[in-house]
């Protein structure tokens, strides 16, 4: 389940909102959206993340025993076994605390905290995406200003260049042969 997909559906009951929060939480884990971005579980590796979501959520409702040192220890072993990435700082420990709390929360009917975590992202996405536009933006009027005043060729046509400036080379000085007592010609290797 992919965060940005969740605009379609917002949710709505506890199972909805706990699974909210385990896609928040796993796509707010730099460890996770670098690996994701750079590709390290092949070029699936988005799919990979989304498949941890509901692998995760599915994890705590069949298996209700299910504690923060059980999750850290799966997001580990999803890490080394799908990403072939090592982790060993305390991030694992420290979303599967999250998420565990989220369950808690949600259990209880409590859901602002995953709302607000929602909403941040939202901010969040938002705020990227106005900056691509205006990136992409800047660049077409770049690219406008570049083109203004000159014909379109994308008829295909071959444009008339002109001949190209000769290319003038300084001749080289060539040294002299050296020549030695016995009249021998010296052989100088080239460098």
């Amino acid at each position: 389940m992919d965060a940005q997909s969740t605009t379609a559906a917002p949710a709505t009951d506890a199972a909805s909102y706990l699974d909210l929060g385990i896609t928040l939480a796993l796509n707010s884990w730099p460890a996770l959206t670098l690996a994701v971005q750079s590709n390290w579980g092949g070029p699936t590796s988005s799919d990979k993340r989304d498949w941890l979501c509901g692998a995760i959520s599915e994890m705590l409702s069949d298996r209700p025993e299910t504690d923060a040192e059980d999750l850290e220890d799966v997001l580990i072993q999803v890490m080394n076994d799908e990403f072939d990435v090592v982790v060993d700082d305390e991030s694992a420990g420290n979303v599967a605390v999250q998420i565990m709390e989220f369950r808690e929360q949600t259990t209880q009917g409590e859901f602002g905290a995953i709302q607000e975590l929602w909403e941040t992202w939202q901010k969040k996405s938002q705020q990227k995406s106005t900056a691509t536009s205006m990136f992409k933006e800047v660049d077409a009027r770049d690219e406008d200003q570049e083109t203004d005043g000159e014909e379109d060729d994308s008829e295909g046509e071959d444009v008339e260049m002109g001949e190209a400036p000769a290319l003038v080379r300084a001749p080289r000085e060539k040294a002299e042969p050296e020549v030695d007592e016995d009249g021998f010609t010296m052989v100088k290797k080239k460098r």
